[in-house]
């Protein structure tokens, strides 16, 4: 049961995007509709992570 309680916490964990037309940064959760708070735009963009991430080249 420990899996039900892993994936309800993440789908209220709500991630932040970028308007493509102002820019702004919105957070939308997983039942959120897509669109800017700002100007109603509908093109959204994922914020990059600060994680590293290294790839391996061959």
């Amino acid at each position: 049961m420990e899996g039900t309680a892993q994936n309800a916490a993440s789908q209220k964990q709500a991630m932040i995007y970028i308007c493509g037309e102002c820019h702004a940064e919105n957070e939308i959760k997983a039942r959120d509709p897509i669109r800017c708070r700002e100007c109603g735009y509908r093109m959204m963009y994922k914020k990059r992570t600060k994680r590293m991430i290294v790839f391996d080249a061959r």
